[in-house]
């Protein structure tokens, strides 16, 4: 019997003043094995950290069912534990009795938890700073408190929600390697591992199973089998490939995710797979469709790094590893670079169009100009702006009309954004100005 069994689930929350719902997670459905590391990986939007929050029964779904055990969880599962991206430690608290936290809820007996906790201290490394109190710890040790507070509970499932993240990368893979560790020899306190995650290389170095979610609202696309023998060797041809290939299934969010991956070669996507917004596509309002949140400069920078290469074209992966930047941050890059047709994304490789090139390595005034012609002709919103502000007498508009459509569309902190990005892209492009004092748009003279 699996452990957890997320049946047909599906959340939505409302919408400000009664406007509708925003729909984050849509029809899932997937198991937790036992004895196995099962990572969840998805960019931002996908509704990752909503999924963990509903498998663990913190949050109730709008519909379907998550069963622990097979019975179906009414509440918060006490089969599980969790470490969270911020290290959530109570600082009036030493290492050692933050770590007898959920024991103490649990009312199990003083010299119980005390010998549970410095055995989990011992397990985290942490001898020795067992009456330390946060402040005297660095990152990485705080972390090692949160894993020994989950420890300590003895859960069948340990969740991890982006537990690396918050910590710099040798301290983060340092952490990483020892928790692999403990997991290989067969001495980790739980049966199973869930890990949500947005880095790629990390997802295939811990699990057995990768979940590949869709975004918008948060869907299951498919799932990996990683079958290497463990440790999982960065430099095997599988574990390439594997990493090779979800990058190109993340850069193309329309194309189907295979079950299996053989080689380098199989199972990526073909040339042409990837998005080709167009505003004659679909009648569907422009403020409805989201612009990824990057400022021009990124994609400027990312656009040049590419063209420096003597063909034009460049390895998303490679180019995630030279900018020692994870999925949240070069997906987004890319998918602006795309949407401008400044750049194609095709088998897990970037490559820039004639006028991506042109944009790349012409000059400021020009690449301004570039981007001016291609913002007008492929993002639609922009164009609704600035016709919106050519049918004013006095071409101006507060800026809280168009967060008002946005809203429409957005729950309100993601409306904003796309205000913000949407300013930032015009600005630069000379499409508008904008008064920040009075939240005003405004044409150029």
């Amino acid at each position: 019997m699996d452990l957890i069994t997320v049946d047909h689930v599906s959340k939505r929350f409302p919408l400000p003043d009664g406007k509708g719902e925003f729909t984050v997670l849509g029809d899932v459905t997937l198991s937790v094995h036992r004895g196995e590391v099962l990572a969840l990986l998805g960019r931002s939007g996908s509704g990752k950290s909503t999924l963990l929050r509903i498998m663990s029964g913190l949050i109730r779904p709008s519909q379907g069912e998550v069963r622990s055990n097979g019975i179906p969880m009414r509440g918060a599962n006490p089969n599980l534990a969790m470490v969270f991206q911020s290290f959530a430690l109570l600082p009036w608290l030493t290492v050692q009795e933050n770590v007898e936290l959920g024991l103490a809820a649990r009312h199990v007996p003083l010299a119980e938890r005390r010998e549970r906790a410095l055995k989990a201290i011992d397990i985290v490394g942490l001898d020795g700073f067992e009456n330390a109190y946060p402040k005297e710890l660095s990152g990485g040790m705080k972390q090692r408190v949160g894993f020994a507070r989950a420890f300590v509970l003895n859960p069948e499932v340990l969740f991890m929600d982006e537990p690396f993240s918050a910590l710099d990368v040798l301290t983060a893979e340092n952490l990483r390697g020892e928790i692999d560790d403990l997991w290989n020899a067969g001495t980790f306190p739980s049966k199973s591992i869930l890990i949500v995650t947005h880095n790629i290389e990390e997802a295939v170095y811990l699990a057995d199973r990768v979940v590949i979610l869709g975004s918008k609202p948060g869907r299951i696309r498919g799932e990996l089998q990683v079958n290497l023998p463990r440790p999982h060797d960065r430099n095997h041809p599988r574990f390439k490939a594997l990493v090779d290939y979800i990058y190109s299934v993340m850069t193309n969010p329309d194309i189907a995710v295979t079950g299996e991956v053989e080689g380098p070669e199989s199972g990526a996507a073909g040339p042409g797979a990837g998005p080709e917004p167009s505003p004659q596509r679909s009648s569907v309002s422009p403020f409805a469709r989201p612009l990824p949140h990057v400022r021009v400069g990124g994609i400027s920078g990312l656009l040049e790094l590419v063209a420096e290469k003597r063909d034009g074209d460049g390895s998303i992966p490679q180019l995630a590893q030279r900018l020692q930047l994870e999925v949240d941050d070069l997906l987004p890059l890319l998918d602006a670079a795309v949407l401008l047709g400044f750049a194609e994304v095709a088998d897990g490789d970037v490559r820039l169009t004639a006028i991506g090139r042109d944009f790349a390595t012409t000059t400021i005034l020009r690449s301004k100009d570039l981007f001016r012609q291609q913002a007008l002709g492929r993002v639609p919103v922009l164009s609704s702006i600035v016709h919106t502000l050519q049918e004013k007498e006095n071409r101006a508009m507060r800026s809280d009309f168009f967060l008002g459509i946005w809203d429409d569309y957005f729950p309100l902190q993601e409306a904003e954004r796309q205000l913000a990005t949407t300013v930032d892209w015009g600005r630069y492009a000379e499409l508008f100005e904008y008064d920040a004092i009075e939240g005003r748009l405004y044409l150029p003279s």
